[in-house]
């Protein structure tokens, strides 16, 4: 009965552990990106098509319009700027409340 009790003990940790999270392709992070400053643009239909297939190609304007930060990311470099010299536990809790607000 004990062996069965440590059994189940691993293989519940095994469950609860999972399996390591796979490393997006670069090919996924741009689709990510690409879809990111879509909606950040507000493109919806054919718009949102057209940007689409322009941004996953590799042509010159995608990569411009590929540099310009979502609004997400506008908020979390100054929130990373305003949190330079806070550490640990200090430095979770302001991000934390920083991007909620």
């Amino acid at each position: 009965m004990k062996t069965f009790g440590i059994a189940a003990s691993a293989l519940v940790l095994a469950l609860a552990v999972g399996t390591p999270a796979m490393a997006a392709t670069p090919q996924q992070e741009k689709m990510q990106a690409c879809n990111a400053d879509a909606t950040g643009k507000g493109l919806k239909g054919d718009e949102r098509k057209s940007f689409m297939s322009s941004c996953l190609s590799n042509k010159p304007a995608a990569a411009a319009t590929a540099k310009t930060m979502t609004p997400q990311q506008e908020r979390m470099k100054k929130c990373n700027a305003d949190a330079t010299g806070k550490t640990g536990d200090d430095r979770k809790a302001f991000m934390s409340a920083c991007l909620k607000g």
